[in-house]
């Protein structure tokens, strides 16, 4: 097998993507020679740039809509479709051809991730792709700038990391994997977007990162991004001598972030035009909302920098023959963002608030699972107040590390992470609340870790693990992020009305790591063959007392998380149809960050590989 050069990490974002390397052979311990890769891809018709970030965008034309060339690459000399920033500015103006959030999608249970169910409202005849093929059009797109600036060292023979959100679930991250080895990534791991972001401060402080954390703290990263806000928690540990870091918690998925506030903004903008007589419909609320996205970047200034104006224009094409004479024009006022993002997403709540749930309609249009309450403060809030009882049982913790009394766990620092917190104000509006929090029950003040580049610190991270996977550097600890549980039906005679009772058996227990294996020998299962069935999954972020073999016959509904259920026909394999085969239950964690299960007979030489990949996948025999 050829050694790898280089060490390659993507940031595959929901609105940007991004790659970064590390040179394993020119770098020694924290002294690392590292870079990003500009990205060719087309801005007009015809017309290539290079850019830092690709635009998480898959623009489908008509067929006659391009003229040929306009769609060339260096590395191609035509295509069907366009990525980056062609696509997306191409889509504001034609919504129903623009792939978007296709990341959110991966993760969606309610669908079939390998339909071509994208764009999710095109009319019938435009063309459509599944969530799983887009994902793939960004990650080839990725490696083809990749090889056409380094023929000497190709994408194949590279190490690649990959970065996922922390929540994402089995069936999640196997769909990532197929995405890309379809890519042309050989040698693959999965690295979670929070770790990443830590990894990147740690390579940017040039080691002097131990110097600004000491054993017993606890980091809580903030990742709010253009899709999804993440939430972990990472403790410093001393270990002979050394710090050692471990990740300890990580939040729910949360589909909120910084396209919730663009289309927030929209709406105040909409409002705004309604009140003047000026109605828009939904292709214009598209264009609109693309709009808002740049003033309110615009108006709330990157970090450092000050905001652009109090105001920005905004233009709204028209619907009609005369495009630009009659496009509508108004704008956005520093004022409008700040009562929209910051009050809006950000707002100083106590600690004791949680999410607000809204009564919902009997009938809803099929799309993705946005979280019902916008503000991110209240999630998080939620999430520290679940992991209160996160550190009681690691080394060199305990309830020493726990306030009488509190009522969440007190992290001692705070990393940023995701373009939102390009915004000083939403990061200090942040830090603030957690801060408040904080004096309320007597704690001190977190520090704040900075120095990332919001943008890149995803895909420089990667690229720093992977160097880390190779023995150099520090390597942030944690495992799986959840305990796995399969429901196991109890056996009882049949009764009208009642389904027999489901038990969760524990498969893999929380920071079980890669690369490792747990058998269940102990216990016998009988499965059912030769007709249809289907598997119940449950996962656990606060359970980590389980292990291997536990049994749960109750449990509260917010201990476990009912993941989605895998339907399949067995093949009876010369037993007949209904029959019931004792079999033992073997779960692994690959070296890539995937969770497989398998059942094995107890005579015969079959292995049955139970797949986490989509909604309703039969079941395999390996």
């Amino acid at each position: 097998m050829t050694v790898p050069r280089f060490a390659i990490g993507i940031d595959l974002g929901t609105t940007h993507s991004a790659l970064a390397w590390v040179d394993i052979a020119g770098s020694d311990g924290d002294a690392t020679a590292h870079g990003t890769l500009p990205i060719p891809q087309l801005t007009a018709p015809g017309a290539v740039e290079s850019m830092p970030l690709l635009p998480s965008f898959l623009y489908l034309p008509h067929a006659d809509e391009m003229a040929a060339g306009d769609l060339a690459l260096p590395w191609a000399a035509e295509g069907p479709h366009a990525v980056g920033e062609l696509a997306r500015n191409r889509g504001a103006t034609t919504p129903i051809r623009l792939v978007s959030s296709a990341k959110s999608w991966l993760c969606h249970p309610g669908v079939d991730r390998r339909a071509a169910i994208l764009p999710h409202d095109a009319p019938a005849d435009v063309a459509r792709v599944s969530p799983l093929d887009a994902s793939t059009h960004y990650l080839e797109h990725v490696r083809n700038a990749w090889d056409h600036a380094h023929p000497d060292a190709p994408f194949a023979e590279q190490d690649v990391t990959v970065t996922i959100p922390a929540s994402f679930d089995p069936a999640a991250r196997e769909l990532t994997v197929e995405a890309a080895r379809t890519a042309g990534c050989n040698s693959l791991t999965l690295l979670e977007e929070p770790q990443s972001a830590l990894y990147s401060w740690i390579e940017a402080s040039g080691g002097a990162w131990r110097k600004q954390v000491r054993p017993g703290d606890v980091i809580l990263v903030i990742d709010v991004g253009g899709g999804t806000s993440d939430f972990s928690l990472i403790a410093v540990l001393e270990r002979d001598g050394n710090l050692e870091l471990r990740r300890v918690a990580v939040g729910e998925h949360i589909l909120l972030g910084g396209d919730n506030m663009d289309l927030a903004l929209a709406h105040v903008v909409a409002r705004k035009l309604a009140s003047a007589g000026t109605t828009l419909d939904a292709w214009q609320m598209r264009a609109l909302t693309y709009a808002c996205r740049s003033a309110k970047e615009k108006l709330l200034g990157n970090a450092g920098a000050p905001a652009d104006s109090t105001a920005q224009p905004i233009v709204v094409p028209s619907r009609g023959s005369k495009l630009i004479g009659g496009s509508i024009r108004t704008e956005l006022t520093a004022d409008e963002v700040g009562a929209t993002i910051v009050d809006g997403f950000f707002p100083q709540v106590e600690a004791s608030a949680r999410p607000v749930s809204r009564v919902r309609a009997g009938l809803a249009q099929l799309g993705l699972p946005y979280a019902q309450d916008a503000a991110v403060s209240r999630h998080l809030a939620a999430f520290l107040g679940r992991q209160l009882g996160a550190l009681a049982e690691l080394e060199g913790f305990g309830d020493g590390n726990v306030a009488e009394g509190a009522s969440f766990l007190h992290p001692t620092a705070v990393l940023f992470n995701g373009g939102v917190f390009k915004s000083s104000l939403l990061a200090d509006r942040m830090l603030a609340t957690v801060d408040e929090w904080l004096a309320a029950e007597g704690a001190a003040p977190a520090r704040l870790l900075d120095g990332a580049d919001l943008d890149l610190a995803v895909a420089r991270g990667a690229a720093y693990y992977g160097y880390v996977r190779h023995g150099r550097g520090v390597r942030i600890r944690g495992g799986t992020a959840f305990a796995y549980y399969v429901g196991v039906e109890s056996s009882m005679p049949a009764v009208p009305g009642i389904e027999p009772p489901v038990e969760a058996l524990c498969v893999a227990p929380f920071g079980m790591e890669e690369g490792t294996e747990a058998e269940l020998p102990a216990l016998e299962l009988g499965l059912v063959v030769g007709e249809p069935v289907h598997f119940r999954f449950f996962a656990s972020s606060v359970r980590r007392q389980d292990g291997v073999g536990t049994l749960l016959d109750t449990w509260a509904t917010s201990e476990l998380q009912e993941l989605a259920p895998i339907s399949a026909t067995l093949p009876p394999e010369g037993r007949n149809p209904g029959e019931v085969v004792p079999v033992r239950l073997q779960a692994r964690v690959t070296e890539a960050g995937t969770l497989e299960l398998e059942a094995v007979p107890r005579s015969g030489s079959e292995r049955w590989k139970i797949e986490f990949d989509v909604r309703g996948e039969r079941l395999q025999e390996a």
